[in-house]
């Protein structure tokens, strides 16, 4: 079984943000795969199903940001799975609009809800899917930056990296982890 993560922030007033990019690949995810994501459980909004025949449970942590390691822990704890089968996926800036960036482990780099994940895990070793939501210009603030919402021309640029997380989603359920490094973080 795997657990798919995606960090966001709860309301209406963050969705769609840069932020809540995580948030909005599980949303993908959840159409993709039709999987409802109609359960709230474990500090989150779930959704259980199967991808390629495996078990998965999707997951939008509803506790805000900075305090997603508690979603994920208790969802690990509940379903007695390891670090290795928690997929966590987030928003990077620095990373290009729309790139991603396949890892099995490292640290939070200053992202605060992957920074509560490895607190209450105990670990940096998990598999991540980061995706790039750009930089931030000189004269913005970071915490403005990262709750705007994308620009019309970045727009595609992110619907076509949300379909592809959840086709490196699968590829990682399928074929590895490594398999999907090599192939999604190459692709752009």
């Amino acid at each position: 079984m795997y657990i798919i993560v995606g960090l966001g922030n709860p309301t209406d007033k963050y969705q769609a943000t840069r932020h809540n990019v995580g948030w909005d690949a599980i949303t993908r995810i959840s159409d993709d795969y039709r999987i409802p994501l109609n359960i709230k459980s474990h500090k989150a909004l779930c959704g259980k199903g199967y991808i390629e025949g495996e078990k998965v449970l999707l997951a939008q942590p509803l506790t805000y940001m900075n305090l997603s390691g508690e979603s994920v822990r208790e969802m690990m704890d509940f379903y007695k799975v390891t670090p290795e089968d928690v997929i966590v996926i987030y928003d990077d800036i620095s990373l290009e609009v729309g790139q991603l960036r396949l890892r099995t482990k490292g640290s939070a780099g200053g992202h605060n809800g992957v920074k509560s994940i490895i607190q209450h895990l105990g670990t940096q070793d998990f598999p991540r899917i980061k995706v790039g939501v750009g930089g931030k210009p000189e004269d913005f603030d970071l915490a403005d930056y990262v709750l705007s919402r994308f620009k019309k021309e970045e727009q595609e640029m992110i619907r076509t990296a949300l379909k592809d997380t959840s086709d490196a989603c699968r590829t990682i359920i399928t074929s590895g982890m490594e398999a999907a490094m090599n192939f999604f973080n190459k692709k752009k």
